[in-house]
């Protein structure tokens, strides 16, 4: 088949759902993962009202044998791989003096070891098509934020490992890049699971400095977030741009935001030396 082929993660909601859809009436054959097919609804809803077709498989990228089905049937079923969109992620909320380095370890698993779980099982693919990886990471990957530790953790890890493998993944023809959104209207409390008022009562010495955060939170979210649309249309600009960029943020705020940190906003000039590095 002619179609290019893309696999998505994380697809039951949010950016994952929007961008499924969004690749799908781009022209991509959308492979469209998630951890419990049960909850596809929503992502079959959209895509019908959209007119498009997506292929629904079930994928739990912190399962290394799960992750191997889904890829192997992809190939099975169409003979080709030419991008991976690694989305699926969970937030957290939490400090570590009340909290266990298990947790932690779990927000790890997710949205860390997850990516490369999915990472590994799909490159040999893009080496053969000469395709794209790209990686929905979060300003929080460039600027760690209170309460956030755990999760700011991961994206920091994901963001870092894939910056290094990009030079790598080029001389194989394959193109890295890491899409970071700001707030995403409707993912905050969903995302991270939480009684937020009970978290606040539970916090001891950190409640209000997490009360204060909170409400810091909730007017940014008032004020800048994003609709998962909007957010997704970054990722699609990774996956379809002749040359993208190594780092894409979603919007003016994320850009605004990492910009107080990264003097290379779009990563270019930290690829252009290691990219020297590998020949």
């Amino acid at each position: 088949m002619s179609s290019k082929v893309v696999l998505i993660t994380g697809t039951s909601s949010g950016i994952g759902l929007a961008a499924a859809v969004a690749a799908a009436q781009a022209g991509w054959r959308v492979v469209a993962t998630l951890r419990d097919t049960a909850r596809a609804d929503a992502l079959r809803k959209a895509a019908t009202e959209a007119g498009v077709e997506l292929e629904v498989r079930q994928l739990d990228v912190t399962d290394e044998a799960s992750v191997a089905a889904a890829v192997d049937g992809v190939i099975a079923d169409h003979g080709r791989l030419d991008a991976v969109i690694n989305n699926a992620g969970a937030g957290h909320l939490g400090t570590l003096e009340n909290e266990s380095v298990a947790e932690v370890r779990t927000v790890m698993e997710v949205n860390f070891f997850g990516v490369l779980h999915v990472s590994k099982a799909a490159l040999p693919h893009l080496r053969a098509s000469g395709g794209r990886l790209v990686t929905v990471t979060s300003v929080g990957g460039v600027i760690g934020q209170p309460f956030n530790e755990a999760y700011c953790a991961a994206k920091f890890a994901v963001e870092g490992y894939m910056e290094s493998l990009a030079p790598v993944a080029a001389k194989a023809g394959v193109t890295v890049s890491v899409v970071e959104p700001g707030a995403v209207a409707t993912e905050f409390v969903n995302n991270i699971g939480a009684d937020l008022e009970g978290a606040v009562a539970a916090a001891g010495p950190y409640a209000d400095a997490l009360q204060a955060y909170l409400d810091r939170t909730v007017a940014q979210f008032a004020g800048s977030a994003q609709t998962p649309a909007e957010a997704a249309e970054a990722v699609l600009e990774a996956l379809t741009a002749d040359r993208p960029a190594f780092r894409v943020q979603t919007s003016d705020w994320a850009r605004g935001f990492t910009g107080t940190k990264l003097a290379d906003v779009d990563g270019s000039a930290v690829l252009g030396l290691t990219g020297g590095w590998v020949g």
